[in-house]
């Protein structure tokens, strides 16, 4: 598998979660990473600063700048874009990792909730995406992503959450336009999903501690990124990639490794798609002692 070394990342909301997991696992090839989000200050419920993923993003091998950037404000998402080209030479890779999220049923969810989520996440990625181009166009091997699911165009996933579904499916309303625009720049612009829900804080705030328990590891998103920001972008773009699949076809025969505790079944997590078989049963893999 190729190398991330001296790659420069953009990171959007990685302060924490998947999105520092996966700078931390560029980090290990020698990667130069922006961290730009919101979280200067440590926040009560929620771990985890751009300062704090900075260092250690350095502690895993690469390079880190923090940069405080509100993904709703045009303003600061071009001079975080600038500032992270003017570091480290331009931007090879970015990652639009941030997302709100809010499961509200419709006529509970408040519209300020409503826009903050189509704000940051679709459009967000539209924007961060947009900012980028001028500079990917420059580097030798471009690559977007987006944590965003396949388009699954399924009842069951928009009628218990219509305004999250609606906002996180306008994240691969963009892979599925802009990969196809800037296909000839090679630029490579793909989504990944997990198929089981990941232990982020997210996860915490909205299910329990409890529900942590059945959940994977950050890792495993951080492995499957690796394994597609390391392709060739000319040749692996327009595609909706849901972890493990993408894993097991590179020879991952090991997914205890990314399991919270084995003793517990696994809980999928929204939008994959019902015939979309799993490498590995999510059942419990151990019995609880």
């Amino acid at each position: 598998m190729s190398s991330l070394k001296g790659k420069s990342l953009f990171i959007t909301g990685g302060s924490r979660g998947i999105g520092l997991a996966i700078a931390k696992r560029a980090a290990e090839d020698g990667a130069n990473v922006t961290i730009a989000a919101k979280t200067t200050k440590p926040h009560p419920q929620l771990p985890g600063t751009i300062h704090s993923a900075a260092a250690e993003i350095e502690n895993a091998g690469g390079k880190a700048l923090a940069v405080e950037m509100d993904i709703r404000h045009e303003e600061m998402v071009k001079d975080a874009l600038a500032k992270s080209a003017d570091h480290f030479g331009g931007i090879d890779i970015v990652i639009n990792n941030a997302s709100a999220i809010f499961l509200q049923p419709t006529e509970s969810l408040d519209m300020k909730r409503f826009d903050l989520m189509h704000q940051v996440n679709a459009r967000g990625t539209f924007m961060v995406s947009k900012h980028a181009l001028p500079f990917l166009q420059k580097a030798e091997n471009p690559h977007i992503l987006m944590l965003s699911p396949p388009l699954d165009m399924s009842e069951k996933w928009f009628a218990p959450h219509v305004g999250y579904s609606m906002a996180k499916y306008g994240m691969s309303l963009v892979v599925l336009g802009l990969a196809g625009e800037v296909k000839k720049q090679n630029i490579a612009v793909n989504a990944l999903w997990p198929r089981t829900t990941i232990a982020t804080a997210a996860i915490a705030n909205n299910f329990g501690m409890d529900a942590m328990k059945q959940c994977r590891k950050p890792e495993i998103m951080a492995d499957a990124a690796h394994i597609i920001l390391s392709q060739p972008s000319a040749k692996i773009t327009g595609q909706f990639f849901i972890d493990d699949t993408l894993l097991a076809q590179h020879g991952c025969d090991n997914f205890d490794q990314y399991r919270v505790d084995p003793t517990k079944d696994l809980i999928p997590d929204f939008f994959v798609p019902t015939d979309d078989t799993p490498p590995e049963s999510l059942k419990a893999q151990k019995e609880e002692e």
